[in-house]
């Protein structure tokens, strides 16, 4: 008699271990959703120290990567993992609001599979470290080969002192159009 309700309570856990399986794998799609084209969008916000920049649809501030020079995504391998970037299904636009200029926005190719969302020909990328909106740890990190910095809704990057109180190499901005780095 208890051989019954033991395999009955076998086969449920198997089952709800299925499901869980399941669910687990629909877990990463969800956490990658803001990647795909329906659920990428740019705003603005104002932080402390530095100014109005650019933020995704969540609130989450955007840097650019100097190497990356305007031109081109370099930031692949365990550098993406820390900075991961702002990713869109090809030939799809963000949605955008706030100061952001929408002729300023496309995307580039990813060395790494996809396209990422480009601002002023600049890649865009999230930090790992700034889990909350409105936060911007990143700012003047020197890291993966170059330095880190948030972009304007003008195109500009800046390069001044974050509200966090990361330190900088320099001050002013940088313009995405100039030879700079």
């Amino acid at each position: 008699m208890l051989i019954i309700p033991l395999a009955v309570l076998v086969s449920a856990c198997g089952s709800s271990s299925g499901g869980s399986t399941s669910s687990s794998g629909s877990t990463p799609a969800a956490s990658s959703t803001p990647a795909t084209a329906a659920g990428v969008s740019l705003t603005t916000k104002t932080l402390p120290g530095v100014g109005s920049v650019l933020v995704n649809g969540q609130g989450r501030t955007l840097y650019v990567f100097m190497p990356d020079n305007a031109k081109k995504v370099t930031c692949t391998g365990a550098c993406a993992s820390v900075w991961p970037p702002l990713k869109i299904s090809s030939g799809q636009k963000p949605a955008v609001s706030g100061g952001v200029d929408a002729s300023k926005v496309s995307s580039d190719p990813d060395p790494s599979g996809g396209d990422v969302v480009t601002y002023a020909g600049w890649p865009l990328y999230l930090y790992v470290a700034d889990p909350n909106p409105g936060t911007d740890h990143g700012q003047g990190i020197n890291s993966s080969g170059g330095l880190w910095y948030v972009i304007a809704p003008s195109g500009t990057v800046v390069k001044g002192k974050s509200g966090g109180g990361a330190s900088t190499t320099s001050g002013g901005a940088y313009s995405s159009g100039g030879s700079g780095y």
